[in-house]
């Protein structure tokens, strides 16, 4: 059997066969129809509207304008220290060994970092264009948070510092962490939906 590929950070198709397709509406109203759906009475409805991936690829999608943005910011547009963040390589055999708590923790603990390190990007960037990307972003990772709490997936513990976690390294610009978040919400965030049990249910 061939060895299946591991992806660094730069990956650009971490898991293929799934297009990104950016949803039109907007965020809130994304994700209301995800709180509606689980609460509409009287209608069986296994195969969650998270498990289709519209919603993570609008969040992927808003994540991609703001590194468009970066690209055209001429001042105040970096960050000003070291952040930590997530590692964003996959390595299919060794994800695909660890059970759905390990899976689920490793990833939660990569969007508390990518928090922390959005909240210090948020009051180094001055450029009032890329703050709103900035922004965008950031909001959108209790959204993500939300959904995975939705599938049963046990709530995280914040560490009491970074260096408790595993799995981590530190950028230094704005260019190398947005990359980092657009990845990681490609790759194991995508790859942890995509293996929920919820997301396995035969819809008959």
């Amino acid at each position: 059997m061939a060895n299946r590929p591991t992806y660094g950070p730069n990956l650009q198709d971490p898991v293929r066969g799934f297009a990104d397709t950016a949803m039109e509406s907007p965020r809130l109203l994304a994700f209301l129809l995800i709180v509606l759906e689980w609460t509409r009475p009287g209608l069986p409805s296994p195969l969650k509207p998270i498990c289709d991936l519209r919603v993570l690829n609008h969040f992927i999608q808003e994540a991609r304008d703001a590194e468009v943005a970066m690209k055209s910011c001429k001042e105040g547009c970096d960050l000003l220290e070291e952040v930590t963040v997530p590692k964003t390589t996959v390595d299919f055999d060794v994800w695909e060994g660890k059970n759905a708590q390990e899976q689920a923790h490793e990833v939660q603990a990569g969007l508390w970092l990518l928090q922390q390190a959005l909240n210090t990007l948020r009051t180094s960037v001055t450029n009032t264009a890329l703050q709103s990307h900035i922004d965008n972003i950031t909001r959108n990772l209790p959204s993500i948070i939300a959904v995975l709490r939705s599938l049963n997936i046990q709530e995280f513990t914040p560490p009491i510092s970074a260096a408790e976690l595993e799995g981590m390294w530190r950028v230094s610009s704005t260019t190398e962490l947005l990359q980092v978040h657009i990845n990681f919400l490609r790759g194991k965030v995508r790859l942890l939906l995509l293996g929920a049990r919820a997301c396995q249910q035969d819809v008959s």
